[in-house]
């Protein structure tokens, strides 16, 4: 497991309402636990009656092209090369629109059927989770 992934899963459990974390692989382990405010037991706790309920955040329209797996996205095969895929581009079924790095191995993401991309969502040598949407697409 690289620092990267380490640093992700330590950055995605202090955000969550866990109180403790374990993972263990094969050659690793890793614990994590972070302290829980409670209220005191012998004081009613108030909560405040709700004011009017908030409008949910506006979840982005159209198809996308989620990550298979966790690690770190690239956009082309080397630093040096184009990009795979730009806003705009026709793609055909089962071409390489990116590449996913996880524990040193390389994976080819195929585009799931003939489509336009409209809109790339990462950057490239950023880390993503798995269902993390890479692109928006346009079906065709």
């Amino acid at each position: 497991m690289t620092n990267e992934e380490i640093f992700a899963l330590m950055a995605r459990f202090e955000q969550s309402a866990c109180a403790t974390f374990k993972l263990t692989m094969k050659d690793f382990s890793l614990e994590l636990g972070k302290a829980v405010a409670s209220a005191p037991t012998s004081a009613p706790v108030a909560f405040p009656a709700p004011a009017s309920a908030a409008p949910a955040p506006e979840k982005p329209e159209g198809l996308f092209v989620t990550a298979p797996l966790v690690g770190t996205y690239y956009a082309s095969a080397a630093p040096d090369q184009p990009p795979f895929v730009k806003a705009g581009d026709k793609v055909k079924k089962g071409q390489t629109v990116c590449l996913m790095e996880a524990m040193k191995m390389m994976s080819e993401v195929p585009a799931p059927c003939d489509l336009v991309v409209e809109e790339l969502l990462r950057s490239d040598g950023e880390l993503v989770a798995f269902g993390d949407a890479i692109l928006r697409y346009r079906a065709v």
